[in-house]
């Protein structure tokens, strides 16, 4: 570094303000400095670092699932953050195993890692309680934490935009409404069920609970025009029911979360979607909030969905 700040003409503190990213630094003598570095070809010494910070430049993203494209989306988010703050990323994913969870939270923990993005599988995550206690940031996306309120959660909006699908396929006509997801315990099902109440409430519309529980085979048997769905596979299940029954089975079809070709059926798809890469920025930002001295209680931040129409959401009533 004494090399560097001769080069550059500053002093030591300044090069040292300048590896660290911290303030007080003139743009101009900023990039001076890191031009000596360029030219020097200087390496900061990681362990000195640790010592003297007590900190590894490092933080840790557990996904669910790699087989999912959204969560590669969700974990380049992350990554942009932290190459911003110049932190090195280390990944794993638990296949929405908790045990597996747990084991690979712990151990990126006893490598020192500053801070985790997890996605969260089902369960309790009291279990980094004490790991949060010792001093670890920890921020949850997608879902938040159970029995964990001290930590942060970058959520998506699905209460509103489950509210405003099924507001506008109330607005194409559709007053029997139905919902096609997953598990009713599962946080991404309640948010969409209480947007949907709350936009059947609004409009004055009774809803039969047997509509908030479809299956393809209660679908095809239903009075239901319209159907609102949980994820793309369950998107992907109605889509099939409807196209067997035929024209003597027409219901309107919103999905949620980008669907491949949607764009190209007949009627094209209507989706609710949202940009998991901005999922990953927020959950980013919210971590190196934490590691920058935020001692407050547990945040949320929801990134907006939007719903995106093209034709199947638009598919009026069949006239009784």
């Amino acid at each position: 570094m004494k090399d560097v700040a001769l080069r550059a003409g500053v002093a030591l503190k300044t090069v040292s303000r300048v590896v660290n990213s911290e303030p007080g630094v003139t743009p101009e003598t900023a990039s001076r400095v890191l031009g000596a570095i360029e030219e020097l070809g200087f390496r900061r010494n990681e362990s000195a670092r640790l010592l003297r910070t007590g900190r590894t430049a490092t933080v840790g993203f557990i996904a669910d699932n790699w087989g999912d494209r959204e969560s590669a989306a969700l974990g380049r988010g992350v990554e942009e953050v932290a190459r911003e703050h110049g932190f090195l990323l280390f990944a794993g994913s638990t296949d929405t195993d908790p045990v597996r969870e747990e084991q690979l939270t712990l151990s990126l923990c006893a490598r020192r890692v500053d801070g985790l993005v997890i996605v969260p599988t089902p369960g309790d995550h009291d279990y980094l309680l004490s790991e949060i206690e010792a001093g670890i940031a920890a921020v949850f996306a997608l879902r938040p934490p159970y029995h964990l309120a001290r930590a942060d959660a970058a959520l998506v909006d699905e209460h509103g935009a489950a509210r405003t699908a099924v507001a506008h396929l109330i607005a194409q006509g559709h007053e029997r409404i139905g919902y096609l997801g997953g598990d009713q315990a599962s946080y991404r099902t309640r948010q969409l069920l209480d947007g949907y109440r709350e936009a059947m409430g609004t409009a004055g519309l009774t809803v039969d609970e047997a509509w908030t529980s479809l299956t393809p085979q209660r679908l095809l048997n239903s009075t239901v025009t319209a159907v609102l769905c949980g994820s793309r596979e369950h998107t992907a299940l109605a889509l099939r029911t409807v196209v067997e029954a035929g024209m003597s089975r027409r219901v309107a079809v919103v999905g949620f979360g980008a669907f491949e070709l949607a764009e190209y059926l007949a009627p094209g798809l209507t989706v609710i979607s949202y940009d998991p890469a901005e999922v990953g920025r927020a959950a980013g930002e919210l971590l190196f909030g934490r590691l920058g001295g935020y001692r407050g209680p547990g945040r949320r931040v929801y990134v907006p969905a939007t719903l995106v129409t093209r034709g199947s959401g638009e598919v009026p009533p069949a006239v009784p």
